[in-house]
C-alpha cells in the first residue's frame, strides 16, 4: 500500500517540482487539495494529519504556523523553508554528511531541508572541518552562482518577461549586506566559529548552481596536497550515489552542467598552494526538491534514490 504524502504550498516553485517528482514515484500516493481550498486551514489540517509525510513549501512564517496543524505523531514533516534549519528538535536533512546525520533523518519526524547555497557550501566545507584539514576558525569565503529559478515565481517572471531591464542580461550580485538567510545554517551545520564571507550571484539561466570556496593551503591545520585532498574527499563520499568527487582539469566549468538531476559534483581545482572547491548541482534538485524526496525515502525505508535521477 503506498505511503500518503501531502505538499502544503503545492503551487510554488519547489512545490511544483515535488509534484513532478512524486508523480513518477511508485511508493507514494500524493494527496491533492482542491484549488479553491488551498488556503482553507481545516482542509489543510485534515490532509496533513492523514499523511505519512508532509512537505512544507511555504514562506518561513507560514511554515512555523503550518507545523502547529500537525497533531498526528506518526506524520513526518519535511520543511523546505529556512524556518527550522537551526531550530532545536529539528534534524538537518543532509544524509551524506555522516552516518549520524543519516540515522537521525531515518528516525526523525521533523526534518529541515537544506538551502540551495548552503548545500553547496556545506558539501565542501563540512568534510574539511571534520577531517581536521582546517580549523573551525578558518576564514572561509564563498561565492555561489545560481540560476534565476532560485528566486521563485516572482524572479522567474522578471527574467522571462517579454520586456525587461538590460540589468537582467548580466550576472547580478545580491546579499551584499552579508546577512543572507542561508548563513546561519552554513555556520551551524559545519561547526565553524563564524559564517563565511558569502557572495551569491544570480545569472540569466533557469537552473543550476556552482558554489565555490577558495582555499589557501598555508592556512590548513593539516598539510595536504591537492592529490591527497581529492583522495580524502573521494573516500569521504564513497558509496553515496548522489554525490561524486571529481578530479579533472576542466578549464571551464558551467554552473548548469548537471541541471535537471538530483546529483552534486564536487570539483577540486587549483594546485598544492591554492585550491578551489566547487560544488556543482541543480538548485531545484539536490538544492531543493531532490533533497526533500531523498529525505522522504530514508524516512519511509525506501531506497534513497527512488524517484530521483
Amino acid at each position: 500500500m503506498p505511503y500518503k504524502v501531502y505538499i502544503d504550498g503545492q503551487a510554488g516553485t519547489t512545490g511544483l517540482q515535488l509534484q513532478e517528482k512524486l508523480s513518477h514515484h511508485d511508493g507514494v500516493e500524493l494527496l491533492l487539495i482542491a484549488e479553491e481550498k488551498r488556503k482553507d486551514e481545516a482542509e489543510r489540517k485534515r490532509l496533513m494529519n492523514l499523511a505519512d509525510v508532509v512537505f512544507l513549501c511555504l514562506p518561513d512564517a507560514a511554515a512555523k504556523e503550518a507545523v502547529k496543524l500537525v497533531e498526528n505523531p506518526n506524520t513526518c514533516i519535511i520543511d523546505a523553508s529556512t524556518a527550522h534549519r537551526t531550530a532545536e528538535g529539528w534534524t538537518y536533512g543532509f544524509p551524506e554528511l555522516s552516518p549520524a546525520h543519516r540515522e537521525a533523518i531515518i528516525h526523525s519526524k521533523r526534518i529541515a531541508n537544506p538551502g540551495c547555497h548552503a548545500t553547496g557550501f556545506i558539501a565542501a566545507a563540512y568534510p574539511l572541518v571534520h577531517l581536521g584539514i582546517v580549523a573551525p576558525d578558518y576564514p572561509f569565503t564563498a561565492h555561489s552562482l545560481t540560476g534565476y529559478s532560485g528566486g521563485g515565481k516572482s524572479m522567474i517572471a522578471e527574467y522571462e518577461a517579454e520586456e525587461r531591464s538590460y540589468q537582467f542580461d548580466s550576472p547580478r550580485q545580491y546579499g551584499l549586506s552579508q546577512m543572507h538567510k542561508h548563513l546561519p545554517e552554513m555556520q551551524h551545520v559545519t561547526g565553524i566559529t563564524q559564517p563565511p564571507v558569502f557572495m551569491p550571484i544570480v545569472c540569466d539561466f533557469y537552473s543550476g548552481m556552482a558554489t565555490c570556496i577558495p582555499l589557501h593551503t598555508n592556512l590548513f591545520q593539516k598539510k595536504v596536497t591537492k592529490a591527497e585532498l581529492v583522495a580524502m574527499l573521494q573516500d569521504y563520499y564513497k558509496g553515496h550515489p548522489l554525490i561524486s568527487v571529481e578530479d579533472t582539469d576542466v578549464g571551464f566549468l558551467a554552473a548548469n552542467e548537471i541541471r535537471n538531476t538530483n546529483k552534486l559534483k564536487l570539483y577540486i581545482e587549483g594546485n598544492d598552494e591554492r585550491m578551489t572547491l566547487i560544488s556543482v548541482f541543480d538548485n531545484l534538485g539536490k538544492g531543493a526538491s531532490g533533497a526533500a524526496v531523498q529525505n522522504m525515502n530514508l524516512v519511509l525505508g525506501l531506497p534513497e534514490t527512488t524517484g530521483l535521477i
